[in-house]
């Protein structure tokens, strides 16, 4: 099982954290602690660790569990998993690299900024590829696919409720039959079109 997701710069500034599991102490504590361990290493040590340390912060549910560190560095970014023992370190390494290119895909080479200023659409990719700690969706196309999809929806739905968007609302609503919007009719009047 997958028990969080975060992702921090170099600095140790988080810039995503998703939990699946229950955290028993700081949010903020936890992040340092995992940064620290991870700062620690040097490049050419492998990308996951056993993270013993971690037990208190998430708990620990069975005596053979234990947590791991599994984490990859992009550029300016750290992104890190936290999973059991039942997780395959080299199946979630795949996994991250599936989320950093779909990432990419959104956003056309992802970086620290469209994290802090797009986090909503971030949390729904990840979404798109874990729910509840499991994995759902690894194929690239699909996860791509529901992300166009949603934004497609998200911007109908916006044009369809704004009383000023400018245009036909995407085929929704009283827009789509030819009226024109407040605005448009707004527009029309002052500059004379359609005067009688």
């Amino acid at each position: 099982m997958i028990h969080s997701v975060i992702i921090f710069n170099t600095s140790g500034v988080p810039r995503l954290t998703k939990f699946y599991t229950p955290i028993y102490q700081s949010t903020q504590t936890l992040v340092q602690k995992i940064y620290s361990l991870i700062n620690t290493r040097s490049a050419g040590l492998c990308n996951f660790l056993d993270a013993p340390e971690l037990e208190d912060f998430l708990g620990r549910r069975d005596e053979h569990e234990q947590l791991r560190v599994v984490y990859r560095s992009y550029a300016t970014l750290h992104f890190v998993f936290v999973v059991d023992a039942s997780e395959s370190e080299l199946g979630v390494l795949d996994l991250i690299q599936v989320f950093v290119e779909s990432l990419d895909r959104a956003f056309e080479n992802v970086c620290e900024l469209d994290l802090v200023f797009h986090f909503d659409e971030v949390h729904h990719i990840l979404a798109e590829i874990i729910q509840g700690g499991l994995v759902l969706e690894t194929n690239l196309e699909e996860i791509d696919s529901s992300v166009r999809h949603a934004a497609q929806a998200r911007k109908q739905s916006f044009a369809s409720a704004n009383p000023l968007a400018l245009g036909v609302g995407g085929g929704v609503g009283p827009r789509s039959a030819g009226i024109p919007t407040p605005l448009g009719w707004l527009t029309g009047k002052l500059t004379g079109v359609g005067a009688r």
